[in-house]
């Protein structure tokens, strides 16, 4: 399984995610179950292909980790749908992982069979694969918030509430996987580099972006006002900006050009 095989996968995979969201959309609960499932193993169907092609978790490079995002974005949003039933988050969480898929299919990667010993640990795969979950659920929760702000949808309505709750439980649920693999990290990295925290720059980035999604959760416990909770929503995007800085934009930083030992997805 190669690169080059990934439209016959990732296509018929995204019209089944786009069928299911419409389902959902019209409350056709068969459909939609059957319809996103359908799409969601096609897809991990290609990822298992190219797990045996390389002999190794396709997650070194960033091509490789937003084939996880893809998968992951349905998945969330069927758990999401199926314990929530907002019906059109599968519309949005199809949306997004079209975009990855998008950019996959016009920006294809090829990579050697090999691993750097660092990426050998047995922690690698779970730490990251938990990631990419916890970055699917932030990034529905995103465009939540988005949609709220630029449709200055007044929260105080039966709508509007029903959003921010959504919105509240993504990020809960997505803030859990997060420490989650902090944690798996911290052990990947004391086998790799014989410390659990080194206070590089990949890893300062991901304190903060923790601490940025706790300090959501805790301003949404207060008690809330048109204002604070324009505030909160704001500051969930802003959190989402630090995401991205810490998934990819570190590798791009000076301070992590020749030192930091996570920018190996570059070479």
């Amino acid at each position: 399984m190669t690169w080059s095989h990934f439209p016959y996968f990732a296509l018929p995979a995204v019209l089944c995610w786009m069928a299911g969201a419409w389902y959902a959309y019209i409350e056709r609960r068969l459909q939609t179950w059957s319809l996103t499932m359908l799409g969601i193993l096609i897809f991990f169907g290609f990822i298992i292909g190219m797990w045996i092609s390389l002999e190794r978790p396709p997650l070194r490079t960033m091509g490789e980790t937003r084939l996880w995002y893809s998968f992951f974005m349905p998945v969330a949003g069927l758990i999401t749908w199926s314990r929530w039933r907002y019906r059109w988050i599968l519309g949005f969480s199809s949306l997004m992982a079209l975009v990855f898929v998008c950019i996959n299919l016009f920006k294809p990667e090829i990579h050697s069979t090999t691993l750097m010993p660092a990426l050998q640990s047995p922690w690698f795969a779970p730490h990251v694969i938990v990631y990419m979950f916890c970055y699917a659920l932030f990034g529905a929760a995103t465009c939540v918030a988005l949609f709220l702000q630029v449709r200055k949808q007044e929260t105080a309505t039966e709508s509007g509430k029903a959003a921010l709750d959504l919105v509240d439980n993504l990020v809960s649920v997505g803030f859990s996987f997060m420490t989650i693999g902090m944690l798996f990290g911290a052990l990947w990295a004391k086998e790799a580099w014989g410390t659990y925290w080194a206070w590089d720059p990949k890893e300062t980035w991901a304190a903060i972006t923790w601490l940025c999604y706790l300090i959501y959760i805790h301003c949404r416990l207060h008690k809330q006002t048109p204002k604070r909770t324009k505030f909160c929503l704001w500051f969930l995007i802003f959190s989402f900006v630090c995401l991205q800085m810490c998934w990819w934009g570190i590798n791009y930083l000076p301070s992590a050009q020749g030192k930091s030992v996570h920018t190996y997805n570059m070479k």
